[in-house]
């Protein structure tokens, strides 16, 4: 986006992505940006470019009231149900985290770099107004097949995925702090219909939109791991013609998304702009199958970035 000076709101200022949010704005020298949570944080003070500004509630009025032009909205689904239309009564265009209206029909779910056009018609005064934010998993993943789609297609896809706890927001963060990592323990912490987490249905559906391929075969098997930062996946890819580790790997360099790494590690991934992607092989038991291990500050690009880099393309 060009005009910095526009009036932004960032909801859930005082979170784990809403903090991200506010130090990436101020990087790219928003002005006019105001921070807004819950009222258990309003009157409190946070840092944007190294100055303070006061936090201010959230409520209906201040969002309906026309004086902000785009809204990032870094909350749960329920609040964010609740808030948007509001934002949206008052003429905002919404950037929203939340799985709220990801998989609506009428709303474009946007990896910045991999599906810019499905918002060409979008910007600040048009009569379209929610953008969705993918899951952090979700752009990971998607930075990654984009390449291989593009070079040799798409067949099926199966992956593990190792989830920070930071992924759980300010609540897991908490959860780690309080633990002993050598009482961690793997948490399958998602919704639980008897087959499948809502983590793996979403992983699944979320990708199938932003790419387009409605039909690609993607099985999915999702853990929380007692780490505070960064989400890795072992993903096996199965193409529909044939590509070799020397043909992903010029793919995945041409990517402004990706950063090519022998054996990356959250830790290497924290703060980092980039999806690591390494230990590129072939599958042995499948000839059109290569095995990758990706990894991804799931706060920053995973969440954070990705929106301000979906306002970056708006006109």
């Amino acid at each position: 986006m060009s005009n910095k000076n526009i009036r932004v709101a960032v909801i859930g200022a005082t979170g784990a992505v809403g903090t991200v949010t506010l130090e990436l704005l101020a990087a790219r020298g928003y002005t006019n940006v105001r921070a807004l949570a819950s009222s258990r944080s309003a009157g409190s003070t946070i840092q944007y470019d190294n100055a303070s500004i006061m936090v201010e509630e959230a409520t209906p009025e201040l969002l309906s009231s026309g004086e902000f032009d785009l809204c990032f909205f870094s909350v749960g689904t329920g609040t964010s149900q609740s808030l948007v239309p509001h934002a949206i009564e008052g003429k905002a265009l919404v950037i929203d985290k939340s799985d709220a209206f990801r998989l609506n029909d009428e709303t474009p779910l946007v990896v910045a770099g991999v599906n810019n056009s499905a918002i060409k018609s979008y910007g600040i005064g048009s009569s379209r107004n929610i953008i969705a934010n993918p899951n952090c998993s979700t752009i990971q993943l998607a930075c990654v097949l984009k390449p291989l789609h593009d070079a040799a297609g798409l067949e099926s896809i199966k992956l593990a995925t190792y989830q920070s706890m930071s992924g759980k927001g300010d609540i897991g963060i908490e959860e780690l702090k309080t633990t002993k990592p050598a009482e961690g323990n793997l948490g399958m912490d998602w919704d639980y219909d008897g087959e499948e987490f809502s983590e793996e249905t979403k992983l699944r559906a979320e990708t199938q939109k932003i790419l387009g391929l409605p039909n690609l075969k993607i099985s999915a098997n999702c853990v929380r791991v007692p780490i505070l930062i960064g989400h890795a996946q072992a993903v096996w890819v199965k193409t529909a013609n044939p590509l070799s580790t020397e043909q992903a790997k010029k793919a995945f360099s041409e990517s402004d998304n990706l950063a090519l790494e022998e054996l990356p590690t959250p830790k290497d991934a924290a703060g980092l702009d980039k999806v690591m992607v390494g230990r590129i092989r072939k599958d042995s038991t499948d000839e059109r199958s290569l095995a990758l291990w990706i990894v991804n500050d799931n706060l920053r690009k995973g969440a954070a970035l990705n929106a301000v880099q979906i306002a970056d393309l708006l006109p």
